[in-house]
């Protein structure tokens, strides 16, 4: 496994620890989780990365995470200690230390989210790069190549045909714990915008760290949907510009 998956947060929300009916303990499952996602996207090792997830966040017994990777029991303890020993790095000594965002950066990202949408299905490339950090690393699994770098990004955009695209829409989401944008394309032939892909963000201090990029075959465990018909007043895609 050379990367993390996209994984629902609708299903993230569904997991349950003791005391689960107390607001308290329904809140402190949910920030741990939250962390252990962000301590591993950046931190931790692929493999190691993928037993935390199984393991400790999704709760799967050492031999099913065996069965489903092609290792041993053992060697998946052995990740799995790696892993533990990651998190223990990487996170504050303090429980009170962990906190997620304020109320403020919450809104503040959902802005960022709204105003990455907007710009993505304009394909306004300038307003794009204004959004992400110098040292912003952008993929898209399982196709080869990271870009790093505002401009490596950007220069990889225009190449790759996305300034003058027509036909995008652009539906928020979130996904691992993060934010997420999910995008169509209008499709003559199917009279409605059909999925492309969907970009997973890592925001740090206001600005876009990080844009892993999915298929559209994601789309589907996702829960988004197949097909977004097009505005009832409209039998052609609105235009984006």
């Amino acid at each position: 496994m050379r990367w993390l998956e996209p994984y629902p947060d609708r299903l993230l929300d569904e997991l349950s620890a003791d005391g689960a009916d107390e607001p308290e303990a329904v809140a402190l499952a949910r920030e741990t989780v939250e962390l252990a996602y962000l301590v591993a996207v950046q931190h931790l090792a692929p493999r190691p990365r993928a037993v935390l997830i199984l393991r400790d966040v999704l709760g799967w017994p050492a031999r099913e995470v065996g069965e489903f990777l092609g290792d041993s029991v053992n060697s998946v303890n052995s990740a799995l200690q790696r892993a533990r020993a990651g998190l223990r790095e990487h996170l504050p000594a303090e429980r009170q230390d962990w906190s997620g965002g304020t109320g403020e950066d919450d809104a503040r990202t959902r802005d960022l989210v709204r105003r990455y949408t907007d710009a993505s299905v304009a394909t306004d490339v300038d307003t794009l790069a204004a959004m992400l950090r110098d040292d912003v690393r952008c993929s898209m699994p399982p196709t080869p190549g990271l870009q790093v770098g505002r401009d490596a990004v950007v220069a990889d955009w225009v190449s790759g045909g996305f300034v003058g695209m027509t036909g995008l829409r652009g539906v928020p989401t979130a996904v691992n714990r993060q934010p997420a944008v999910a995008f169509y394309l209008w499709q003559d032939d199917a009279g409605a915008y059909l999925p492309l892909t969907i970009d997973v963000l890592r925001v740090t201090g206001g600005a876009i760290a990080e844009i892993v990029t999915f298929h559209a075959d994601q789309f589907p465990r996702l829960g988004l949907p197949e097909r977004l018909e097009p505005p009832a007043q409209n039998l052609s895609p609105v235009s984006s510009s």
